[in-house]
């Protein structure tokens, strides 16, 4: 009996302890396989398989969110308030579907060789051809991000730099409002995208971009930390490229409704900071310096334009104090993550009296129809703005100095920066017009341009 006993209290003795060796070797085990599998953050040595900046992304997705408010609802007021009631609309998000199918992938990837040319200079590849291969392992918080914005997940900055497509294109139509045909419109913005955008973006931003000052192999260094060329010079000459080819309105009219113009600018300026701001990719020093400066140069271009108005007509207007704040916008696009506040303040100042010059001398002297100013507004004070980046830089703030630092070619990579892309636009985008005029006409019938555009064409109007 005694025995029997022995047994069992062995065998139940035996049973523990091989059940406590387990858990011991279970529990010694567990750290080391921990750290085997450990994601490392994102930054700009790890790009593979790692974990993505909480702070920065959440940043990242506001800056998004915000620049498609400034677009959507804001933009469309703003250029909706300065157009005949009969003409509001007619402004596209085909866009989207461009970027998703391969436009992304052409602008922000690195390019590869065609016919045995290395292309890499002129247009980016198309790994990324319908958004394929961008990991968002969810389960175990890892991801592949853009080398471009290393602490992102690269899905996050695929809709960042979407609403940058989709403005730029939007801002395209305040040139030809109340002329183009609906189905011309689609067309040319299509295929201006394809061609013109998505190269010129290319350019000034992919990773082996002939201008981008990142690229080790660029020979011409173009800064533009926003859009001020890639955005705003590019759209404003294709505007005006639209003007030249459809000719003048028969018939125009005062602003539709000066509430809807500046709850639009009032829109615009508070988006802009996502535009800006977002463009450093990261909730760092350079988003703040960039949120400064925009806010300095817009409210400076707004009361020069205010005066500049007021002297030479003799009333201050509120259409007049819009258009300058979005001059100011505009023209401190390229230098918002490169120059500091007084360098903002020159350049707001410059935005206000060029961009009134070119929306009121330069426009009639030409004789040209910009309904909504697209050109004097954002070529000429993109270009303007481009051009005293390279004037103002501060290499504190962005890593490049500016002629006031010493750094006299600055300059000159600007102008070249400005010059290439105006010179690119013009020529590809008159082809393009010219296409589509061939193919299924540019300009609505005398008929429909009278009754408005929104009522014959949508069969829709806004009373």
């Amino acid at each position: 009996m005694t025995s029997k006993t022995f047994s069992r209290a062995g065998l139940m003795a035996l049973i523990l302890g091989v059940f406590l060796g387990i858990c011991v070797n279970v529990s010694s085990f567990t750290p080391s396989h921990a750290q085997e599998v450990e994601t490392l953050s994102c930054d700009s040595k790890v790009q593979k398989e790692c974990s993505p900046n909480s702070g920065d992304t959440a940043w990242m997705l506001t800056s998004t969110a915000i620049v498609l408010m400034m677009t959507i609802p804001g933009l469309g007021l703003f250029y909706g308030g300065m157009v005949r009631k009969k003409n509001v609309g007619d402004i596209t998000c085909l866009i989207t579907t461009l970027w998703v199918l391969f436009t992304y992938s052409l602008t922000f990837r690195e390019g590869g060789n065609v016919f045995g040319y290395d292309m890499g200079w002129f247009i980016g590849g198309l790994d990324r051809i319908g958004l394929q291969d961008i990991l968002s392992d969810i389960a175990n918080g890892k991801g592949n991000p853009n080398p471009l914005a290393p602490t992102i997940p690269e899905s996050v900055y695929v809709c960042f730099q979407l609403t940058f497509a989709i403005i730029t294109a939007a801002l395209i139509a305040g040139s030809f409002a109340e002329r183009m045909k609906f189905s011309a419109m689609m067309c040319f913005i299509g295929l201006w995208a394809i061609f013109v955008y998505t190269p010129v973006a290319h350019w000034v931003w992919g990773p082996d971009g002939m201008f981008n000052w990142a690229n080790a192999h660029s020979f011409v260094n173009v800064l533009d930390f926003a859009g001020g060329t890639v955005v705003h010079v590019n759209s404003g000459t294709a505007g005006l490229m639209c003007c030249l080819v459809l000719g003048r309105r028969k018939d125009t009219g005062p602003a539709h409704n000066i509430v809807l113009t500046f709850i639009g600018a009032s829109l615009l300026w508070v988006g802009w900071f996502g535009f800006n701001a977002g463009s450093a990719v990261t909730a760092g020093m350079q988003a703040g310096m960039a949120m400064l400066v925009t806010q300095v140069a817009t409210a400076t271009a707004a009361f020069t334009w205010m005066m500049v108005e007021w002297i030479m007509r003799g009333k201050p207007t509120v259409i007049g104090i819009c258009s300058g704040a979005v001059a100011g916008l505009v023209a401190i696009t390229p230098a918002s993550g490169y120059v500091g506040p007084l360098g903002a303040l020159w350049i707001g100042i410059a935005a206000g009296i060029v961009c009134y010059w070119a929306c009121t001398g330069l426009k009639h002297m030409l004789g040209y129809d910009d309904a909504l100013d697209a050109f004097g507004v954002h070529a000429i004070g993109g270009a303007t703005g481009a051009l005293l980046t390279g004037v103002f830089a501060v290499k504190q703030y962005g890593g490049t100095p500016g002629l006031l630092e010493g750094n006299f070619m600055q300059p000159v990579y600007q102008a070249i920066g400005v010059g290439t892309v105006f010179i690119y636009d013009c020529v590809v985008t008159l082809i393009i017009l010219k296409l589509v005029d061939l193919v299924i006409g540019l300009r609505v019938p005398e008929e429909v341009e009278r009754d408005g555009l929104d009522l014959a064409l949508h069969g829709e109007t806004v009373q």
